[in-house]
């Protein structure tokens, strides 16, 4: 019973109605309401109808910042406007007001499409991949959007974000709204026609300003390597923006404007990204495939690494069951790149075996001594992509290699000695080819320096690289130990006869005569000597100074002491000073000369020996 004073809404009682006649129907009251709707729908969508104009950006916009209550009001007379259509289906599919609901449907999404083109286009800078990267939070737009709802938070807002980062969200926030609405109206299809052309423009454009570029295989294999490496830094730099900006931005853009669905999202992400993806992964495995050569060892495991370090990303990003052609690029790209690594590594170790250069004057630093050691110093930078390829490749050598050859032999870790006993053998290897090149030299002597100068540079290589960490003190202390031998058997074949031509014990008092032998076999085994030797060399100063330092001492005061003992009495005896040629401080200066990393020269001079001798003699007397 209605209460007294309340009177009917939509229909007035006649004054010849009963007291008891029915009150209007449900459907009389809906179809009021939905009329309402329909009125109210027709009212702000005729307003903001631009069907006059056929241009996307000549118009006035809804969502600017003065309409933007209005364009909520706008977007909700779309939802009424579905209730609407959706009433007049069920109750009466031949209504007009169905018809001019349908239209009134066409003419706002027509608008909406207007406005989701000119927010694209006019909020490009704000949409770009690392303005919407940096805000890569998925919760931060939508806090946004809730906030916005409530005007007291958008100034507490507007002190926690720059101006670009909320001109970012706004965008965001409004594309998703009109592709919520379209999508929902049934009109994806032109929603999402517009988001793929223009976004995937931008992603393509953006790829080329990184230097990306589509590359045969064939046109890779033409190239020269100096301007493959070039095409190698360029994609090196572009990938990690790629991946970590252009990729993740777009994919963020994509998950919140077309949250409603996530088929559309998939669906837009990869026509967008497909091209570009496949062009920018696809090359790392084209250069795998060119021809392999020392000189891009260091490039290919760049590419690698960089590939590896990304690879998480990549498949957060391209995580769709539709990238799987992408992923599964990337996966080839790094295979392929392993096994050119192996083959390079391969290649190398049997460069060094069947080196046929010569040997080198003066037993200084072999050339394949060098490029060897500075090659594989590099390589030992890439420990960490290295490890990874070398892993489960077994080093097959004719014997087992030497426990020295191993920096932690204790360790457990199967990986990291695998590694580690890969560097040894091409060090192994090296030393080995090194010894077959000491053999060239028809002195003995100058073999042993020319070992003892090889190693030691091997050793110092090692010891100021990365290779310490892999080979360990056990090897550099052995390797030390050997290049102390080869110096002992250099001083031992270099300057016996010299040492053999002294007396063993000058205190054993012996006749003129016979000292003067001693003397003439001394100068004569000395001269012979320096005058070989002038030319011969050690590169590092401090082993040549334990040389000079040791061969001196062995020869010096023994020399010294059959000097003062026997200088005066033979050249009173002989009268003559050609005999003894040499003073003990002579020597000195010599050895002094001897093993410059500039080489020596000339032989011994008589005159200035004399010279020398003589003045000191005569202040002697």
């Amino acid at each position: 019973m209605r209460k007294k004073g309340m009177r009917p809404i939509f229909f007035k009682q006649s004054p010849a109605a009963s007291p008891l006649a029915s009150p209007p129907s449900r459907h009389t009251f809906s179809k009021a309401l939905m009329d309402e709707k329909l009125e109210n729908a027709q009212f702000l969508i005729s307003k903001w109808d631009s069907s006059e104009s056929s241009s996307y950006c000549n118009i006035s916009s809804l969502f600017s910042a003065q309409n933007r209550p209005e364009s909520k009001q706008y977007l909700n007379s779309i939802k009424q406007l579905q209730s609407v259509m959706q009433y007049y289906i069920s109750e009466n599919p031949t209504s007009e007001k169905l018809v001019q609901g349908q239209r009134l449907m066409q003419t706002a999404m027509k608008r909406l499409e207007k406005e989701f083109y000119r927010i694209l286009k006019s909020s490009r800078r704000h949409l770009d991949p690392e303005s919407v990267s940096s805000r890569s939070s998925r919760s931060s737009v939508s806090d946004f959007e809730e906030e916005s709802e409530d005007d007291s938070s958008s100034t507490k807002l507007g002190d926690e974000v720059s101006e670009v980062e909320r001109a970012s969200m706004v965008a965001m926030s409004d594309l998703k709204s009109i592709a919520d609405c379209m999508i929902g109206s049934g009109y994806g299809i032109e929603c999402v026609k517009i988001y793929k052309i223009i976004r995937k423009s931008i992603v393509d454009e953006a790829l080329y300003h990184l230097g990306v570029e589509r590359l045969t295989l064939a046109q890779i294999q033409k190239m020269e390597w100096e301007a493959l490496e070039l095409k190698i830094k360029q994609w090196l730099n572009a990938v990690k923006i790629a991946v970590k900006t252009l990729f993740y931005g777009e994919r963020i853009l994509c998950d919140h404007v077309f949250s409603a669905s996530l088929s559309v999202t998939e669906s837009c992400f990869m026509n967008i990204t497909r091209e570009a993806a496949s062009t920018l992964f696809g090359f790392p495995e084209n250069v795998s495939k060119s021809k392999k050569a020392p000189e891009k060892m260091f490039r290919t495991l760049d590419l690698y690494e960089t590939i590896t370090d990304l690879r998480p990303d990549i498949e957060a990003i391209f995580s769709f069951q539709s990238s799987s052609a992408i992923r599964t690029q990337v996966d080839n790209s790094m295979v392929k790149l392993r096994e050119a690594v192996l083959i390079m590594l391969t290649d190398f170790e049997t460069a060094i075996s069947k080196d046929n250069s010569k040997s080198v004057p003066g037993g200084g630093i072999h050339p394949l001594t060098r490029y060897v050691m500075n090659y594989t110093a590099f390589l030992a930078d890439y420990n960490g992509p290295l490890t990874d390829i070398v892993a489960d490749w077994p080093l097959n050598v004719p014997s087992p290699l030497p426990g020295s050859y191993f920096g932690s032999p204790e360790s457990d870790d199967y990986v990291m000695s695998a590694f580690s006993a890969r560097f040894a053998w091409l060090i192994l290897v090296l030393l080995c080819k090194l010894d077959g090149k000491a053999e060239l030299y028809n002195d003995v002597a100058l073999s042993y320096l020319f070992l003892a100068n090889n190693l030691q540079y091997v050793v110092n290589k090692v010891c100021t690289s990365s290779l310490k960490f892999l080979l360990g003190d056990e090897w550099v202390t052995k390797h030390i130990a050997k290049v102390r031998q080869y110096a002992a058997n250099y001083e031992r074949m270099g300057w016996s006869r010299v040492m053999a031509a002294l007396p063993q014990n000058a205190a054993v008092a012996i006749p003129v005569n016979e000292a003067k032998g001693s003397f003439i076999r001394f100068n004569t085994a000395f001269e012979e000597a320096y005058k070989k030797q002038s030319s011969w060399v050690v590169k590092d100063s401090k082993l040549r100074d334990e040389i000079k330092i040791s061969v001196a001492r062995k020869i010096v005061p023994v020399y010294r002491e059959f000097y003062e003992k026997y200088r005066l009495q033979i050249r009173r005896e002989m009268g003559s000073d050609l005999i003894v040629r040499f003073a003990p401080e002579d020597l000195e200066n010599y050895l002094s000369d001897l093993l410059n990393a500039t080489g020596g020269g000339g032989s011994v001079s008589s005159t200035s020996s004399s010279s020398s001798f003589s003045s000191r003699d005569g202040r002697r007397r």
